[in-house]
């Protein structure tokens, strides 16, 4: 069994919380603020609780005696219990997210992001599949494939702001037959992910880890004929709806990936390895375009490696998948986000057989 990396108490996520609004903070101060939210707690068990945090390194502390203050770590980062929703319905300006780039997050990730349970969901899941998927006629593997590349296209497109309908999708990747009314770039992405799809499916065991190298692969096949440069950007993005603003330098963009390439490969399971992909490479933004469309290629060419079941995101929903997405790259939780993953990694184990 992977333990969970890190498994804060409810009081402990307060207090996560209340560092990450105010940062640096007092431990009186941290105090008041959980009496003033409702926890009947003491000053000697918040310095004790302070204390072990500082210990497991999801809290970091400077000054000392009477002028101690704590902050968040990156690890602490990652497991802070964020509310998406809520959090998304503040103006970009006003929320309390971070708005650049964290060196420190991907160092900060290692081995058992999944608690027990939900690594216990999705072995159950991928137990399933393999038994679903296991001997399949040739002809039925091929239409339950193309199945999945329809829905796949369709919603990681609409995501990206697509307008094809899924109807309109089936049409074009089935028949050739482009919707009408339509910018020709919307039926290109929706085509070049059908080809991705099918090359990493092909080429599976070539991604068993994230390098920068099969990264950029896909990213060429997603952005083929689309007037969108290759390779590692050279000018700045920036993300609509967020004050997050990914690195601008390309040696430090290659460096960034360089390091969620290590991040990857410490991690133990598919699951771990493919969350980070999607969120790492969605986080560092390598491309002047693209980018988490080539995240989700990548996170499912790493299931498909391990024989684990690829995901559709066929009934996730738009706002959820890019408010997840907001408050890790202004918060670094992956909370959110891990949740859309366990519930989309469940549905794709058990109506797809893409083997």
């Amino acid at each position: 069994m992977i333990r969970n990396m890190v498994t804060p108490n409810p009081r402990q996520h307060n207090i996560i919380a209340i560092l990450l609004e105010k940062n640096f903070v007092r431990s009186s101060d941290i105090h008041t603020e959980l009496l003033r939210r409702g926890d009947r707690v003491s000053l000697v068990t918040v310095k004790r609780a302070l204390s072990e945090m500082a210990s497991r390194g999801t809290v970091r502390t400077s000054g000392a005696g009477r002028t101690t203050a704590y902050a968040a770590t990156a690890k602490g980062r990652l497991f802070a219990n964020i509310d998406a929703k809520n959090y998304c319905a503040v103006e970009p300006d006003k929320r309390f997210g971070a708005r650049h780039y964290n060196f420190e997050l991907f160092e900060a990730i290692e081995p058992g992001i999944f608690s027990a349970d939900e690594q216990e969901r999705l072995a159950t899941s991928t137990a399933a599949y393999r038994a679903r998927t296991k001997n399949l006629p040739p002809a039925v593997q091929e239409k339950e494939t193309e199945r999945f590349i329809i829905e796949l296209s369709w919603k990681s497109s609409k995501i990206e702001g697509n307008t094809y309908s899924l109807l309109d999708t089936e049409k074009l990747i089935v028949r050739g037959v482009e919707a009408p009314g339509h910018d020709k770039n919307e039926a290109r992405m929706i085509l070049n992910h059908k080809e991705a799809f099918k090359f990493v499916q092909e080429h599976a065991a070539h991604y068993a880890e994230l390098t920068k190298a099969n990264m950029e692969e896909i990213h060429k096949i997603l952005v083929h004929h689309m007037n969108v440069r290759t390779g590692v950007r050279a000018a700045p993005v920036g993300v609509t709806g967020s004050t997050y603003t990914p690195l601008n330098n390309p040696h430090q963009i290659a460096e960034a990936v360089a390091a969620l390439a290590r991040a990857s490969a410490r991690l133990a399971t598919p699951y771990e390895k493919a969350l980070a992909a999607l969120l790492g490479i969605s986080y560092v933004q390598p491309f002047e375009d693209g980018n988490k469309r080539t995240a989700r290629m990548m996170a499912n060419a790493i299931l498909l490696a391990h024989a684990c079941a690829p995901l559709s995101y066929r009934n996730v929903d738009e706002s959820e998948y890019r408010e997840a997405m907001f408050v890790f790259y202004e918060v670094n939780s992956l909370v959110p986000f891990k949740k859309i993953f366990v519930n989309q990694y469940e549905f794709a184990a058990a109506n797809y057989a893409v083997a």
